[in-house]
């Protein structure tokens, strides 16, 4: 279904809503703060988009902390070392993401004298940056009247013009509903708008409409089907692989590491040696001659394409001995917390074992 709702949905009530009710979260510049002329940071709304992806704001807003505290400006990310933005990533998961961070800053420092483009267009050009991030960043950080639509935006569209079609399907109608509604005043601001109206009203599950500024004008509040949208198309079914992980700890308790190819899972992660990930059971691939043991319980992860079981084998091995892989890091420079999770999870394995 396509049909108008029965009253045009305002985007002056909605901004006025999100006057009163704007989430706070470390990287905005509230509605009270900008119209006493505070400007959001680029580079904070840039770095909470990228972390945002595919992740939850609980899960991000301590990392968004640390790396601001860290790295405060673009140009100091852009100065960091790779290995220890990766280690700082380390467990907010889609890797690809971390690599990106460090050539963006790094193309914004070198190519636009450390400035974000203010344009669509341009900021398009940055690495990493996809046509929603580019489209939340012209609109938060500079205010131009860009379509932005993360989940939240797509939720509630489909329930104001109770749209069946199935996502991922719906994406380009539920956009062009969006577009004809962001206002040319303040289309920032009621960016932000409609996507705290998705977290904290129009939620998946029981929508608060009776609290919703946009209630009269939702087709599907007076038909009823609110909560039965949007649709969704049934996932795939994700495989099982299988794989080794190899934990060796050297007798003065340095552990065996090595960081994986830049490209692929965990890209530029610093992990512990191992097989191959297949679906059929994995070929031993031992990074240092020892006497390995095998630990009783898996450690499992899903990521998103497929569902990981690595079997955990662990050896004590002496000093004297050299690996065919990787590297020792020596205890006082290793930290469990500069693993992704599923390398953190062997580790735990390892230590109960």
């Amino acid at each position: 279904m396509r049909d108008e709702p029965l009253h045009s949905p305002d985007p002056q009530a909605l901004l006025d809503w999100y006057d009163r009710h704007a989430r706070a979260l470390p990287w905005r510049i509230g509605p009270a703060a900008r119209a006493r002329g505070e400007l959001p940071d680029p580079y904070r709304i840039w770095l909470s988009e990228i972390m945002l992806q595919q992740t939850t704001v609980a899960a991000v807003k301590d990392y968004f902390l640390a790396f601001t505290t860290r790295w405060p400006t673009v140009q100091d990310l852009a100065g960091a070392k790779d290995a220890d933005v990766m280690a700082a990533w380390a467990g907010l998961g889609y890797y690809a993401r971390a690599r990106n961070l460090l050539k963006c800053a790094r193309a914004v420092t070198l190519d636009h004298n450390g400035q974000f483009p203010r344009d669509h267009a341009t900021l398009l050009t940055l690495p990493g940056v996809g046509p929603y991030t580019a489209a939340a960043i012209a609109s938060i950080a500079f205010d131009a009247p860009e379509t932005v639509v993360d989940g939240n935006v797509e939720r509630v569209m489909a329930r104001l013009f109770d749209e069946h079609t199935p996502l991922p399907a719906a994406k380009p109608i539920l956009t062009e509903h969006a577009a004809r509604l962001t206002p040319q005043d303040r289309p920032g601001c009621y960016a932000q708008g409609v996507m705290d109206l998705g977290a904290t009203i129009c939620t998946p599950k029981r929508p608060a409409c009776g609290l919703c500024p946009w209630r009269s004008a939702c087709t599907a509040w007076v038909r009823g089907t609110a909560a039965d949208l949007p649709k969704k198309s049934p996932k795939k079914r994700k495989p099982t692989r299988l794989g080794i992980a190899y934990l060796a700890r050297r007798v003065d308790g340095a552990w065996l590491l090595e960081t994986r190819p830049d490209k692929g899972l965990l890209g530029g992660m610093l992990g512990w040696p191992g097989s191959d990930w297949t679906e059929d059971q994995p070929a031993e691939a031992p990074p240092i001659r020892a006497e390995w043991k095998t630990i009783d319980a898996e450690a499992r992860h899903t990521f998103t394409h497929f569902h990981l079981r690595l079997t955990v084998k662990t050896a004590l091995v002496p000093m004297e001995r050299n690996p065919d892989r990787g590297e020792f890091i020596e205890l006082p420079e290793f930290s469990p917390g500069d693993l992704p999770t599923v390398m953190r999870k062997a580790f735990d394995l390892a230590q109960g074992g």
